[in-house]
């Protein structure tokens, strides 16, 4: 299996046309999500949801973002039923 290519190493207009799962894109973004597990219910609304498949169910029914490939779209945030996952601008 090749290595994942970051953002950094990819060539100038060089579109990546598979799934984030091939590159790192998780620099992309302005925002990221992050999850409040005080209010989450493990519904996983979030996870299927993803476009990119960057938010994993872990073991205990919680899911986790893996900041790699998460483009900071919102949708996550957007189609939570309880709003535990609030977006925050990367400084």
């Amino acid at each position: 299996m090749s290595k994942l290519k970051k953002k950094s190493e990819l060539e100038p207009g060089a579109i990546p046309f598979k799934s984030s799962k091939e590159y790192e894109t998780g620099d992309w973004g302005i925002t990221y999500p992050k999850i409040d597990y005080n209010k989450c219910t493990k519904c996983t609304l979030c996870h299927f949801f993803c476009p990119e498949g960057a938010i994993n169910v872990r073991e205990d029914g919680y899911t986790e973002v893996d900041y790699r490939y998460c483009k900071g779209c919102g949708i996550c945030s957007h189609e939570c039923p309880v709003k535990c996952i609030e977006m925050i601008v990367k400084k």
